[in-house]
């Protein structure tokens, strides 16, 4: 089964870190994409560019809107995502975990339909 981890963060707290210490979790992540291909469970991933980039589409009477920035303000932001295989909800859950983000803000599991 595949799964969409959705990877958020406090972006400003992220920007915020030495530059050390944010390569360092980037480094994390280059691990992590290595060792998912090597097991077989990774399909896709990637970071976003900031929320400041984004735009919010909306079609209201026919009409599009657009609106500068994210969908929500929150505390945490959606900075990326990972695609993942895996047997079941226990084994995307496990392999979730084991995003760096995951131990300063929250993955989100969404099972692929």
């Amino acid at each position: 089964m595949r799964y969409m981890c959705l990877i958020y963060e406090d972006e400003a707290a992220f920007q915020g870190l030495q530059d050390s210490d944010r390569n360092a979790i980037y480094d994390e992540y280059r691990k992590l994409g290595e060792a998912l291909t090597k097991e077989g469970h990774f399909v896709s991933g990637s970071e976003l560019a900031p929320t400041t980039t984004a735009t919010t589409v909306r079609v209201r009477n026919g009409k599009a809107e657009t609106t500068d920035g994210p969908f929500a303000e929150t505390r945490e932001q959606l900075g990326g995502f990972y695609i993942i295989e895996a047997k079941d909800m226990k084994d995307a859950i496990a392999l979730a975990a084991r995003i760096p983000s995951a131990r300063t803000g929250s993955i989100e599991l969404r099972k692929l339909v």
